[in-house]
């Protein structure tokens, strides 16, 4: 369900440097020692966090003019490529092959790029897909325009990339030179990682549309979630390498002063008073685009920590993780922990009187992010690191194109407790998602998602909405949840997904 994966589909590393504007300008978030000696940055105040459905459109404001670099500006940048490309060497331990050659852009030539990309009918049908989705699971208003926002947020936010089709670093010339120079770092180690891992090909590995696939197995399943791992490995890698940059004139690094990775952190999802698109964004669309840089330096930072450079940086291009689960909690990488996929029903059969519409994985990070919306993050924190496997599985009637989109949703738990609670967590969720919801188990002037003190559901639960109904049903620590699928279909998932989950 990533959009982070769809998007690196559709764009692949031309989607690598779109929040550096914002890391080079945001606040260190802390006052320890380590900052009081790091470039004075503006300090400022993040943005108060709205419910997703509530997304504000932001004012229009009269237009400035933009300033852009001049000439000599952008010769004198260019000779400093060679300097920081030997940087990122000595930094990173990847070695120089050969120079890489600069090239300076203007805004509305990347955008035109990026407009072409998705406008192209494999990359809109993945962007689609996802939207709607998204919009299921009530991740997204229902009148959200993903494509239009993405290419709104990407002209306001991107700083540079590396195009390793092209073996080219491309600069943008409405970007202030002093804040080039750490995106030249960032992006000077994509160049380092592509010469020695080809990292096109590195990238694609295992990333598998499973809509091309007829007949998607457990493990094409858990491998859907291998993109956006491997991207944070890629821009973990690269931040690591911006921050040591950036500290240079201090004497410091990222492996003796930790502290700075969660200031940037911080400062990512604040994001600057000016990005307006980004803070108008709903909430999973701020994690999803950040999350390469956000866990994937707190990724590298933690592996920098207990095995050094070389663990760091090529040992894990060597050895990549595979899901967001182990870059989030990156002990479960260093310690090599592997969870059993999660088996799945015929979905050719059961769904006999539907077309499937999109198939895929909930992770660890997906999970986060929807308890985070409908609970709060202090629910989501305390709740994610016990996820165990999850998927979706979205169709539609056959011969109805226009139906509400049908949903199977299978998620799994550390143990009983846990299943129940986040079942509870998405029961309270559903009149937010949809205006009419009735407890057809229920007497009550309110439905039981309306009690406060159901912390935890059990058994099997039903409501009614103006899409069909909603079914959870927990057993141990697996929750089956199906919304506008029939019941002879709810009835069939419900048999064999708890059956293949006792032989698993």
């Amino acid at each position: 369900m990533d959009i982070s994966r769809k998007l690196n589909r559709s764009f692949g590393f031309q989607l690598t440097a779109i929040f550096l504007v914002l890391l080079v300008s945001c606040a260190w978030a802390q006052d320890g020692d380590s900052q009081q000696s790091a470039p004075a940055i503006p300090q400022q105040q993040p943005p108060v966090k709205t419910p997703e459905a509530e997304a504000t459109v932001p004012a229009k404001t009269a237009p400035t003019a933009e300033t852009k670099i001049s000439p000599k500006q952008a010769a004198d940048l260019f000779r400093e490529v060679s300097q920081i490309l030997q940087f990122a060497s000595d930094d990173s331990g990847l070695p120089i092959k050969h120079q890489v050659k600069p090239k300076l852009a203007g805004r509305d030539e990347v955008v035109a790029y990026l407009e072409k990309s998705m406008a192209e009918d494999k990359d809109a049908k993945r962007l689609r897909r996802s939207e709607l989705v998204l919009k299921k699971f009530g991740l997204l208003p229902r009148d959200f325009d993903l494509s239009k926002f993405l290419v709104a947020l990407l002209r306001e936010q991107i700083a540079g990339y590396y195009d390793p089709k092209k073996k080219t670093v491309n600069l943008l010339d409405w970007v202030d030179v002093a804040a080039q120079r750490p995106v030249l770092a960032h992006e000077l180690t994509h160049a380092l990682q592509d010469q020695s891992f080809n990292l096109d090909k590195w990238m694609r590995k295992g990333d598998v549309d499973l809509d091309t696939k007829k007949n998607p197995n457990a493990r094409d399943v858990q491998n859907d979630e291998t993109p956006e791992a491997r991207q944070a490995v890629a821009e973990g890698q690269a931040m690591v390498v911006l921050v040591d940059n950036m500290l240079l004139p201090t004497g410091q690094s990222l492996m003796n002063s930790p502290e700075v990775a969660k200031a940037l952190e911080d400062g990512m999802l604040a994001g600057t008073p000016d990005s307006i698109q980004f803070q108008s964004a709903p909430i999973y669309l701020r994690e999803a685009l950040t999350f390469p840089y956000r866990y994937g330096l707190e990724f590298e930072s933690e592996l920098l920590k207990q095995g050094g450079r070389q663990q760091a940086f090529a040992g894990a291009l060597k050895n990549p993780p595979y899901t967001t689960r182990q870059i989030m909690e990156p002990k479960t990488y260093l310690s090599g922990e592997r969870i059993a996929p999660l088996a799945l029903p015929d979905f050719k059969q059961i769904f006999k009187n539907y077309d499937r519409f999109d198939i895929g994985a909930i992770g660890e990070f997906d999970v986060a992010v929807l308890i985070d919306q409908y609970a709060g993050t202090e629910a989501s924190h305390r709740l994610y690191p016990h996820w165990r496997g999850g998927y979706y599985y979205a169709s539609r009637p056959k011969g109805d194109p226009n139906a509400a989109l049908g949903l199977l949703y299978v998620s799994r738990w550390s143990n009983a407790d846990k299943a129940a609670e986040f079942a509870a967590i998405y029961a309270k969720y559903l009149p937010k998602r949809y205006l009419h919801v009735h407890d057809v188990a229920s007497d009550a002037a309110k439905p039981v998602v309306d009690h406060e003190e159901s912390k935890r559901l059990t058994d099997t639960h039903t409501w009614l909405t103006e899409s069909g109904p909603v079914v959870i049903q927990i057993k141990g620590d697996t929750v089956l949840i199906t919304e506008s699928l029939d019941q002879a279909t709810t009835e069939g998932l419900e048999q064999e997904v708890f059956r293949v989950a006792l032989v698993k």
